[in-house]
């Protein structure tokens, strides 16, 4: 299902934000400490996973803040990565899609059970939201020049 910004702020999921660069700078610098930790091996697979995708949430996060927008309420790591593609443009569908999966399995690890994570899981969650951390800096950079430091 392909939502729109303008679907989402009329259902109160999205608010408008001016963001700074300082709120860009500490997102980074969130998601930077997470992307450090996920990589420790002598945590649980569990808890990497969830920490890789708290990554890739905060650098999705730096993107709606970037372009003008919040996610409010319930729901609002869902919303997050339903709207990236339409910030981001349409060949970030997949991505999106992928984090939004993660979501799920996180949640699940997070509230309900331990140990269905598996390893390479993980190791893959991580590689991409590091891949992910260099699209940001780069859309950032391209589009609102201002917010980051080069």
């Amino acid at each position: 299902m392909r939502v729109s910004l303008k679907q989402f702020l009329a259902e109160g999921r999205l608010k408008r934000h001016r963001t700074t660069p300082r709120e860009v700078r500490d997102l980074l610098r969130v998601a930077d400490r997470d992307l450090k930790d996920a990589a420790v091996d002598a945590i649980s697979v569990d808890l990497r996973f969830q920490t890789a995708y708290q990554a890739a949430f905060q650098l999705a996060t730096i993107v709606l803040a970037a372009s003008g927008y919040r996610t409010t309420g319930v729901g609002h790591h869902w919303a997050t990565f339903k709207v990236l593609p339409e910030v981001l443009g349409p060949e970030f569908q997949e991505l999106a899609a992928y984090f939004d999966q993660c979501r799920g399995k996180r949640n699940l690890s997070d509230y309900d059970r331990a140990g269905e994570i598996a390893a390479e899981e993980a190791t893959e969650l991580l590689e991409e939201a590091r891949q992910f951390r260099r699209t940001v800096l780069s859309w950032v950079r391209g589009h609102h020049p201002k917010l980051v430091a080069r």
